[in-house]
């Protein structure tokens, strides 16, 4: 499936939403956080009497801020993914110092060491987030060995007991691989969910463009068929004065051939404009037959079914099913039926394949974006079962639809089911009126 730009250019939904890993003012105001909170630490520890080496916790204090300004005096236009690698090593470096020169294990804020590799798994790739974790791991375990205590207000050095230390520094490792792997994890589906919301918006928004499009062809050949009148009527008048000049004689006949020509163009287009501009309910049968078109000759026979009533068209649901029939035929080995029904209430459509099935192991996140393909072994690295089915969910549920995925023996089924009160449509409704275009 391909997307297009408003300059007809095709588009990547993958693509379209990338941006900056992070913005350094992000960052920058991150840090002003931190360096806030080390700052109100210093002061209370310093009021408390606990007694640690002080120059050298406000020279890395002094660090931070330092960075800030220079960041805010000479702001970088985009942060690419190694800037911001490079901004959170700082802070982690930072970080992890402070702890050595405050305790290291015996520290209650050693917790915040875990900072930078969290966000840099909610904005960075998986690669850039282990060789941070590791970096992460690495400067806890100096800081644990090469700590510098620090001393009550008599004197008592505060020290953990080496259990507890031990336990502390495999707390802090584990929070390493849960923050970020949790992190990361939650950053990527919500990245999936959204490009595929994105390609889903430009799905319909092309469908819709099509129908407004076949409008304004109708109205278009509508209003052009006066003038074109007046042309050939013209040319006619002149090709009869014109007798005695032979070479203006068949210029003339050749200007009114040609109006009729265009005549002939715009009445075919203004028919199939009619089509999609007044047609907004059809029978069941015409819109599954509509929606299967583009498949109908791919290979598999597709046999359609129907005894439902009139219904809207859509050009949403129109999509939506057919990304599910597309999806039928590209597992089929012979045959996809579609069956449309309606029963009380209710109106069903079955779309069943006789191929591989749904793997039952991913029968549960069908219609999540980006799914692992269906079977790798029967299509090699076909890979279009996720973002279509998300889309198709999405478009029908938006209808009022209800989906089911289930395997039966051989092939899939997929089943829509909408109240009929929500797609049912007036059969005898007025046709609605062309657009007017302005001469």
């Amino acid at each position: 499936m391909e997307f297009q730009d408003q300059s007809g250019l095709p588009v990547d939904p993958t693509e379209t939403h990338k941006a900056e890993p992070i913005r350094i003012r992000t960052l920058v105001l991150l840090r002003w956080f931190a360096i806030g909170g080390q700052m109100a630490a210093i002061v209370v520890a310093w009021i408390m009497g606990i007694g640690f080496i002080k120059a050298p916790v406000l020279f890395l204090v002094a660090c931070s801020v330092t960075m800030n300004v220079w960041l805010f005096l000479h702001p970088p236009k985009r942060t690419s993914p190694g800037r911001a690698v490079s901004q959170l090593s700082f802070d982690l470096v930072q970080i992890s110092t402070l702890m050595a020169l405050t305790g290291g294990m015996a520290n209650p804020f050693a917790l915040l060491v875990l900072a930078p590799v969290t966000i840099a798994a909610a904005s960075l790739s998986a690669r850039q987030v282990i060789a941070l974790g590791l970096a992460t791991v690495a400067l806890i375990s100096v800081a644990a060995i090469f700590a510098h205590p620090l001393t009550a207000p008599d004197g008592q050095i505060l020290r953990m007991e080496p259990i507890l230390a031990l336990g502390h520094w495999v707390a802090l490792v584990i929070g390493v691989v849960f923050f970020a792997g949790y992190a990361h994890r939650v950053t990527g589906e919500l990245s999936d969910t959204s490009n595929a919301l994105f390609a889903t918006q430009m799905a319909l928004s092309r469908e819709q463009r099509l129908q407004h499009l076949g409008g304004v062809v109708a109205a278009a050949a509508h209003e052009m068929g006066t003038p074109l009148a007046t042309i050939k009527l013209i040319a006619g008048e002149l090709a009869d004065e014109l007798a005695d000049r032979p070479e203006l004689k068949a210029d003339a006949i050749a200007l009114r051939d040609s109006a009729d020509r265009c005549a002939a163009i715009l009445r075919s287009m203004g028919r199939a404009g009619k089509d999609d501009l007044h047609m907004r309910a059809a029978p069941l049968g015409a819109v599954l037959e509509d929606a299967a078109g583009p498949h109908a000759d791919r290979g598999p026979l597709v046999e359609i079914n129907a005894t439902g009533p009139v219904i809207h068209r859509d050009p949403a649901i129109i999509h939506a099913l057919r990304n599910l029939i597309q999806n039928a035929v590209d597992f089929a080995e012979t045959r996809v039926v579609i069956d449309g029904y309606a029963t009380g209430s209710t109106l069903g459509v079955t779309i069943r394949d006789d191929g591989p099935g749904f793997p039952p192991q991913l029968l549960s996140r069908i219609g999540d974006p980006y799914l692992s393909r269906r079977s790798e072994a029967q299509r090699g690295n076909y890979e279009g079962m996720g973002l279509g089915l998300f889309i198709a969910k999405t478009l029908l549920e938006r209808s009022g639809a209800r989906l089911s995925f289930a395997n039966g023996g051989p092939g899939a089924i997929v089943t829509v089911r909408w109240p009929l009160d929500r797609i049912r449509s007036e059969d005898r409704a007025a046709l609605a009126h062309n657009p007017q275009i302005e001469t």
